[in-house]
C-alpha cells in the first residue's frame, strides 16, 4: 500500500489533473464490468474444494472457463459501453480497450481459489507482490523518461497478464497442474447455480463503488474525476486498519459468545467504540489538515482537491463501521440483507450524485458518498428486523463511548474511595 501509494502520487503529478482524471476514469469504467466476469465464484469454489477434494481438477477446470467465458463477455459489454458513451473521444475508447483486455485473463484467479482453500496464500502473495514491484519501477521509469498517458495502460495491462502467466506456473508447481484440470456441463450448471446471487450481490457492489467517478466524468469532465481521485487515494489509504482490527479481534469475540450472551454483547459494543473513534480521529486530522496534505503530495494543481478531501474523509466512520458488521451479520446468520443493502445503496448513490455533481462538482459526489454510506449503516437497517436495529443502535451508542467511559471511572475511582 505504501508503494501503491507512492507510485500512484507521482503518476498523478506527472499527469495532472485532466490525464490522470481520464485515467481513472478508464479505470473506474473497467471496474464496472469485473463483477461479470468473475460470475461470483470465489467463495463458491473454495467451499466446494475443502467439501470435495476429489473434485478439485473439475470444479477448478470448470471455474476457469466460466470464468474465461465472463471475461470474454465483460470486454465485449466493455467495449460496447464506452463506443456508446464515448463516441468521439478516441483516446478514452483506446485506454478502456487496453485496460478491460485484462478481462480476458481472469480465468487466472481460480489459481488463487486453490491456493486459499489449502491456506497457502503465501504463493500468491509472491507473484502479485513481485509483479507489483517490478510493474512500479517500471511506471516510474515511464515518468523519468516522460512517456504519454498511454503508456501507463499498457503497463497496467502488462502487469496483469504476468500476473495471470505467473500464477499459472504456480499452480503448476504446487498445485493439480494446468493438464489435470476438467471441465463438464454438470459442474458448471452446478456453480452458477450457487454463484448467482454472489454475482448480483458483487455487480451491485461493484457499480456502488465505481458510479461517482463514471457520471462526474460524463457529467462535468475528466479533470473533475481526477480531482476526485486524488481526495479519495488519501481518504482511502487507512482504510485497512479497520479490516486488521476487526479480523484479529473477531475470533476471540466469536468465542466469548459460545460462554455468554451478555459479555459478547458488551465486547462487540466495545469494538464499535473502538472503530469509530479511531476513524473519528483520523478524519479529525486529515480534515484539518486537508489542504497541506493535497499540496505535499500532489502539488498545487490539486489544491481543489482538499474539499473533496474534507467531505470524504468522514465517510471513514461508516466504512469502519461496516466493516465489524460485516463479520458481525455472518457470526447472527444476517449475511443474506447485505444484498438488499448494497441495491439500496446503488440507487441511493445515483441519485445523490445525479442531483449533487451538476451543483457542486467533485464534491457533490464527496457527499454522494458520505450521505449514502451513512443511509446504508445507520438508517436503513432500522427498519429491517429486530437483530439490525440492535446493532445499528449500537453504533449510536458508539458516538457516545467517551462519556460511559469516564462514567465508569469516576463509579470505579468512588467505589475504591469507599473501600
Amino acid at each position: 500500500m505504501g508503494v501503491g501509494l507512492f507510485v500512484g502520487v507521482w503518476i498523478a503529478r506527472y499527469l495532472g489533473p485532466e490525464q490522470f482524471g481520464l485515467f481513472s476514469f478508464a479505470t473506474a469504467f473497467v471496474g464496472l464490468f469485473g463483477a461479470v466476469a468473475g460470475f461470483g465464484l470465489q467463495g463458491i469454489v473454495v467451499r466446494d474444494i475443502i467439501r470435495d477434494p476429489a473434485g478439485k481438477e473439475e470444479t477448478l477446470g470448470t471455474a476457469a472457463m466460466l470464468q474465461l467465458l465472463g471475461g470474454l463477455l465483460a470486454y465485449g459489454m466493455i467495449l460496447g459501453a464506452i463506443f456508446w458513451l464515448r463516441p468521439d473521444d478516441p483516446l478514452s475508447k483506446t485506454l478502456v480497450a487496453i485496460l478491460g483486455s485484462t478481462m480476458l485473463f481472469k480465468a487466472s484467479e481460480v489459481v488463487l481459489y486453490w491456493f486459499e482453500s489449502q491456506v497457502l496464500s503465501k504463493y500468491i502473495v509472491w507473484v502479485q507482490n513481485g509483479c507489483f514491484l517490478l510493474f512500479a519501477a517500471i511506471k516510474v521509469g515511464l515518468i523519468l523518461n516522460h512517456a504519454p498517458l498511454i503508456a501507463f495502460a499498457w503497463a497496467t495491462m502488462a502487469e496483469a497478464l504476468w500476473v495471470a502467466l505467473l500464477m499459472f506456473v504456480m499452480l503448476g508447481l504446487r498445485g493439480p497442474g494446468l493438464r489435470k484440470l476438467q471441465v463438464t456441463i454438470t459442474r458448471a450448471k452446478g456453480l452458477l447455480k450457487d454463484s448467482w446471487p454472489l454475482l448480483l450481490s458483487g455487480i451491485a457492489v461493484v457499480i456502488y463503488m465505481k458510479i461517482d467517478q463514471i457520471m462526474l466524468g460524463q457529467m462535468v469532465g475528466d479533470e473533475a474525476v481526477g480531482i476526485y481521485s486524488a481526495a479519495v487515494r488519501i481518504s482511502e489509504v487507512w482504510y485497512f486498519i479497520p479490516m486488521v482490527i476487526v479480523a484479529s479481534v473477531f475470533p476471540d469475540i466469536l468465542n466469548v459468545k459460545e460462554r455468554s450472551e451478555t459479555v459478547y454483547q458488551k465486547k462487540i459494543q466495545q469494538l464499535y467504540d473502538l472503530l469509530l473513534w479511531l476513524a473519528i480521529i483520523i478524519a479529525l486530522i486529515i480534515t484539518l489538515t486537508s489542504s497541506h496534505l493535497v499540496n505535499i503530495l500532489f502539488g498545487s494543481d490539486y489544491l481543489p482537491s482538499s474539499d473533496v478531501l474534507a467531505i470524504h474523509t468522514w465517510a471513514g466512520l461508516f466504512v469502519a463501521l461496516g466493516v465489524a458488521k460485516g463479520k458481525w451479520a455472518l457470526a447472527e446468520n444476517q449475511h443474506i440483507y447485505s444484498i438488499l443493502y448494497q441495491a439500496i445503496g446503488l440507487i441511493l448513490n445515483i441519485v445523490f450524485n445525479y442531483y449533487l455533481i451538476p451543483i457542486l462538482s467533485a464534491s457533490g459526489a464527496a457527499i454522494a458518498t458520505l450521505f449514502t454510506v451513512f443511509s446504508n449503516t445507520m438508517l436503513i437497517p432500522m427498519v429491517v428486523n429486530r437483530k439490525q436495529r440492535r446493532t445499528t443502535l449500537n453504533f449510536y451508542l458508539s458516538f457516545f463511548a467517551p462519556f460511559r467511559y469516564i462514567r465508569m471511572l469516576n463509579s470505579y475511582r468512588l467505589k475504591s474511595g469507599n473501600c
